[in-house]
């Protein structure tokens, strides 16, 4: 069972964990890529590097993948290094993603769809993915999704998020914490993105505490933004039920299920 856990060092990291780190200013990209690329020889995984790096050195050269060059998604380009990886006889493989900004309209939307997709990728396979960001580089508001699709995080904020969307089986995602006004936009935006994929999005929601008013709204508004779609979250507690029913939101015209 995958668990959410904050890491001091690189080294720590584990098979199938999906990683955000944030970045100091004094951070060298380089210098963190050699050190993954070092890491994972240590443990034979083939380790690739994903992000814009026109002048890579030589011995990182052969392991960029650069995102404006690649001729579909980056989910499809890791899942071909995977199976690579394996039809060499690595154990497994490492992925090093420096997110960088394009300053697209549509930025935010698509690198959260990336992340939800790279998160299902390494806990289905087992892989190791880093996502590093510069905070100094993107909105707080965009650090705050994608911190909240990570289980794992390292780096100058290591806190986790106040709730946590991530991958544990095979037909459902889990939902921890607390949803409330400060990450009902972000848990809003989450839930949106992956009913685009399904029509029916399952959350096991053991570790879910609670959420307010604001994370109720957005729970039940993403669940109408598409027809014919459908939430269900199971294991929520009684005092999740209870403020869902006595707050109006148990209505039929909301496609939500709530399940002990």
């Amino acid at each position: 069972m995958r668990a959410t856990r904050t890491l001091a060092a690189l080294d720590e990291i584990g098979a199938g964990d999906h990683v955000c780190q944030l970045l100091n200013p004094s951070d060298d990209v380089m210098d963190r890529s050699r050190a993954f690329i070092a890491d994972g020889a240590l443990f034979g995984d083939k380790v690739v590097i994903v992000g814009r790096v026109p002048q890579a050195p030589g011995d990182l050269a052969s392991r960029v993948l650069d995102p404006a060059r690649l001729r579909d998604s980056l989910l499809a380009a890791v899942r071909r290094e995977a199976a690579s990886a394996e039809r060499e006889g690595y154990r497994s493989l490492r992925v090093f993603h420096h997110v960088t900004s394009d300053g697209s309209a549509q930025e935010a939307e698509q690198l959260l769809r990336s992340e939800l997709d790279l998160e299902e990728f390494a806990a289905g396979s087992g892989a190791v993915v880093v996502c590093a960001y510069s905070g100094a580089d993107w909105a707080a508001s965009t650090l705050d999704k994608v911190r909240c699709v990570h289980p794992h995080h390292l780096g100058s904020r290591p806190a986790s998020p106040a709730f946590q969307v991530y991958r544990t089986a095979k037909d459902g995602w889990t939902l921890n914490g607390v949803v409330d006004a400060d990450g009902a936009t972000a848990f809003g935006a989450i839930l949106r993105t992956l009913l685009q994929q399904t029509v029916t999005v399952r959350l096991l929601c053991h570790a879910l505490d609670f959420f307010d008013a604001a994370g109720m709204s957005a729970l039940s508004d993403a669940a109408r933004c598409l027809p014919d779609r459908k939430v269900v979250l199971e294991g929520t507690n009684e005092t999740v039920r209870l403020a869902w029913e006595l707050s109006g939101f148990a209505d039929p015209s909301i496609p939500v299920v709530m399940a002990p």
